[in-house]
C-alpha cells in the first residue's frame, strides 16, 4: 500500500475506539446497568436516544457531503466533527452512576455519535482519491481490519488499566464508577493522538469557493441527485437495501453488550473480554474480506456475509447458555467487517467521481434515515413485551429484507 492509503486507512483505527468502547462495550453497558434505573428502560433510552441520532444524521449527511464537494472542504469537515467527537466523548467523564444523570448521558453521548457519523461522511468520500479503482475493495478492507484493531488495542487498554485492577489505578474511585467513566477520557484522548495521517496526507484542493457559494452549490447538487435518483435504478436499490441491512447491523452492534449483560449477567469484565474476541474476529473477517472483494465482487461479499450474519443473529435468540452465546458471537464477528466494507467500496464503485460527497452522503443518509427504526422497533418491543429476546428479534428482520432487496441489485 502507498502512504496515502496508509493514512487514509490509519483513520479508521482512531475513531473505530468510539463505537466499540461508547456505543458498544463499555459506556452503553455502564449507562443500562448503572446509570438508568433498571436494564430494561435502559436499553429502551438507549434505543430512543439511537432514533435521534438516527434522524438527525439522516436529515444532516447528504447536505453536508454535497457542500463538502462543491466546496472542496472534506477535510476541514472530517477535522471540525472529529474534535466534536472527541471533546463530547470526554464530558462523560462528569456521568455519576445515579438516575439524575440520564439526560446529560444520552446527550453528550448523542452529540459524540452524530459527529462520529458525520465525519465518516467525509473520510469514506476520501476513497477513490487515495486508492485505485481496482484496488479499492483491499484499501476498504485494510481500513476496516484497522479499525477493528484500533478499537480492539482501546478496549484492551481499558480492561487491563481502567476496569480490572483492584484497587483502581490512578486513584480512581471505583464506587463512584470513576474506573469506568475513565474509559471515556481514553477514547477521547485516543481519537486525537491518532486521527492526524489522513488530515495530513489527503490535502483538500487549493483553490475553493467561498463558503457561501459552496453551500449554494451544494444545496443544488443534492436536489439534482435526488431528482435523477429514480434514473439511477441501481443505485436506488442497492441505497435502499443497505437503509435496512444497515440498519440491522448498527442496532446489533449498538445492543449487543446491552443485550450480553442484560440476559446472561455479563459483567462489565466479562463484556470487555467479549468485545475483545469479537473484534479479533471482526479484523480478521475484514483483511480476509477485503482480500476477496477485489476478485469475487463487493455485491457478493455483502451478500454471503448478510446471509451467515442472518443464520447465526437466529442461533443468539435461541441459544440458552452463556458458553453457545460466547462462540456463536465470536462467529458473527468473521462477517461484520465485509458486510461493512463491501459496502463502502460497492459505493464508490457505483458513484460518480465528481459527486462522490454527495453520494456518500446519501449512502450515510441510507444508513441513518431509518436508523431510528431499528432502534425505537427494539425500544418499543423490548418495552411491551419486557424482554430483551423480542427486541433483538426485529434486528434479524431488517437484515432480512435488506438481503432481499440486495439480490435485486445487479452490479459489475
Amino acid at each position: 500500500m502507498t502512504s496515502k492509503e496508509w493514512s487514509w486507512a490509519s483513520y479508521d483505527f482512531a475513531n473505530s475506539a468510539f463505537p466499540t468502547v461508547v456505543s458498544t462495550f463499555v459506556i452503553a453497558t455502564y449507562f443500562t446497568s448503572a446509570v438508568a434505573p433498571d436494564a430494561v428502560s435502559g436499553q429502551a433510552m438507549w434505543g430512543w436516544m439511537q432514533a435521534l441520532v438516527g434522524l438527525s444524521v439522516g436529515l444532516l449527511s447528504p447536505v453536508l457531503g454535497a457542500v463538502a464537494d462543491a466546496g472542496g472542504r472534506r477535510r476541514g469537515l472530517l477535522f471540525f466533527f472529529t474534535m466534536v467527537t472527541a471533546v463530547a466523548t470526554a464530558m462523560i467523564w462528569f456521568i455519576r452512576p445515579e438516575p439524575g444523570f440520564v439526560l446529560p448521558a444520552l446527550l453528550l453521548i448523542g452529540l459524540a455519535t452524530v459527529a462520529f457519523e458525520l465525519g465518516t461522511v467525509f473520510y469514506n468520500s476520501m476513497l477513490p482519491g487515495v486508492a485505485r479503482p481496482e484496488r479499492l475493495g483491499r484499501v476498504s478492507g485494510i481500513g476496516w481490519a484497522m479499525g477493528y484493531g484500533g478499537g480492539l488495542l482501546c478496549l484492551g487498554a481499558c480492561l487491563v488499566l481502567l476496569v480490572q485492577p483492584n484497587p483502581a489505578l490512578f486513584g480512581l474511585d471505583r464506587d463512584a464508577a470513576e474506573h469506568v467513566r475513565a474509559a471515556a477520557l481514553l477514547v477521547a484522548a485516543w481519537i486525537l493522538l491518532f486521527c492526524w495521517p489522513v488530515l495530513l496526507a489527503v490535502p483538500d484542493p487549493v483553490t475553493r469557493p467561498p463558503v457561501a457559494q459552496a453551500v449554494r452549490q451544494g444545496l443544488t447538487e443534492i436536489r439534482a441527485l435526488l431528482r435523477d435518483l429514480p434514473n439511477q435504478p441501481v443505485l436506488a436499490r442497492f441505497l435502499l437495501a443497505r437503509l435496512f441491512y444497515t440498519d440491522g447491523l448498527n442496532t446489533l452492534f449498538a445492543f449487543g453488550a446491552i443485550y450480553a449483560a442484560g440476559r446472561f449477567g455479563m459483567r462489565f469484565e466479562e463484556i470487555l473480554l467479549f468485545g475483545i474476541v469479537l473484534n479479533v474476529t471482526a479484523g480478521l473477517g475484514a483483511f480476509l474480506g477485503g482480500m476477496m472483494e477485489d476478485r469475487l465482487g463487493s455485491r457478493r461479499t455483502v451478500l454471503f456475509s448478510l446471509g451467515c450474519i442472518i443464520g447465526i443473529g437466529c442461533g443468539l435468540l435461541l441459544v440458552e447458555s452463556k458458553g453457545a452465546f460466547w462462540g456463536l458471537g465470536a462467529a458473527l464477528g468473521l462477517f461484520f467487517g465485509p458486510a461493512q466494507s463491501a459496502s463502502r467500496t460497492l459505493m464508490a464503485r457505483l458513484a460518480p467521481p465528481a459527486e462522490l460527497g454527495a453520494w456518500f452522503g446519501l449512502f450515510a443518509l441510507s444508513g441513518r434515515v431509518t436508523g431510528f427504526l431499528g432502534p425505537a422497533l427494539l425500544a418499543l418491543a423490548t418495552t411491551t413485551f419486557a424482554s430483551q429476546q423480542a427486541g433483538m428479534a426485529v434486528v434479524v428482520a431488517l437484515m432480512a429484507l435488506g438481503f432481499s432487496v440486495l439480490l435485486t441489485v445487479r452490479a459489475r
